[in-house]
């Protein structure tokens, strides 16, 4: 049995659609709100210039903030939809097609009236399956921007250094959870075609605060792929570091599929837990090279960290 952990001094406080924890110079904001409206859809539509997923949650995201450097990092769901890709898809673009993609795009319809959306475009406009690599953003920036500040900046993680990475042996301990939040940011059915979501977790617990963002999708016969960001900071590292893990893996459909702890039992293959875990666990030449043949620039495993200022005087 692990050894008492000391509680450290915060605060929570909560509105009707948000809860707040200040902790050891951290201020953690998690908003949780209902679908976007019709109104809602069509302005984040507009600004997109494609049709959203089915189920938008426009005004849900994560915040936190560490007040004695500035630096502040965000996922929310329009600048997670920025990183779908525009336009044809290319090399390295993770493209996927089924025999009814150009029926499925030319049925999507407007989410203020209901009507068919004009197809004044090509059908494959933009990646239908909504595939992104999102690692969160920093405020006032753009998703690709990497740096949250001009004296903070995203560095490649040194293999050899213990402090350069998540620590799963404490991420498992039974520590109290001090906050905990769900966000969900969309989901889309696919026409029925499989499924593509984006959730973020977020735990802080009394030694630090671990984070994850998992997109995942399954598109029925053909593939299943995740993308995941893990973000995490001990409250004792020193210097003050924050670790981010960004890691895709891909696979046919059949090869997940064999995966099933019962052959007639399909059900796991919606549970994004189960589809991560049977990535995960495939040899990474399968998971991470060769995937579902599809090229995706996003199989790969990155470690990377961000030196944040001291605290105090």
């Amino acid at each position: 049995m692990s050894a008492a952990v000391a509680v450290p001094q915060h605060k929570l406080s909560e509105t009707p659609n948000s809860r707040t924890i200040e902790i050891n110079d951290w201020v953690i904001i998690a908003s949780t709100n209902p679908i976007s409206s019709a109104s809602e859809c069509d302005a984040l539509q507009a600004s997109l210039g494609f049709p959203l997923p089915e189920m938008t949650f426009g005004s849900n995201y994560l915040s936190l903030e560490h007040q004695p450097s500035g630096w502040k990092m965000m996922f929310d769901t329009h600048n997670a939809l920025k990183c779908v890709k525009k336009g044809e898809l290319g090399e390295g673009d993770g493209g996927v097609k089924v025999g009814y993609a150009d029926a499925w795009l030319k049925s999507r319809t407007d989410p203020g009236t209901n009507l068919p959306l004009p197809v004044t475009v090509a059908a494959k406009h933009y990646d239908w399956t909504y595939t992104m690599t999102y690692p969160g953003h920093h405020s006032d920036s753009a998703p690709d921007i990497e740096s949250p500040s001009p004296s903070i900046q995203w560095m490649d993680a040194n293999s050899n250094n213990p402090s350069h990475s998540i620590p799963l042996s404490e991420l498992t301990r039974p520590d109290p959870i001090l906050f905990y939040a769900e966000i969900p940011l969309f989901e889309d059915e696919l026409h029925d075609n499989g499924s593509s979501n984006l959730l973020v977790r977020i735990r802080v617990m009394p030694t630090c605060i671990f984070i994850l963002s998992r997109f995942t999708l399954r598109v029925d016969n053909v593939l299943f792929r995740t993308h995941d960001t893990r973000i995490y900071h001990s409250f004792t590292s020193s210097p003050s570091l924050v670790v981010r893990q960004l890691s895709g893996w891909e696979a046919s459909y059949d090869g997940v599929k064999r995966q099933l702890p019962s052959r007639n039992d399909l059900t796991p293959l919606t549970d994004a837990n189960f589809i991560a875990k049977v990535l995960m666990e495939l040899p990474v030449t399968e998971s991470q090279h060769i995937g579902a043949r599809t090229r995706w620039r996003g199989l790969r495993t990155k470690v990377e960290i961000a030196v944040l200022a001291r605290g105090g005087p």
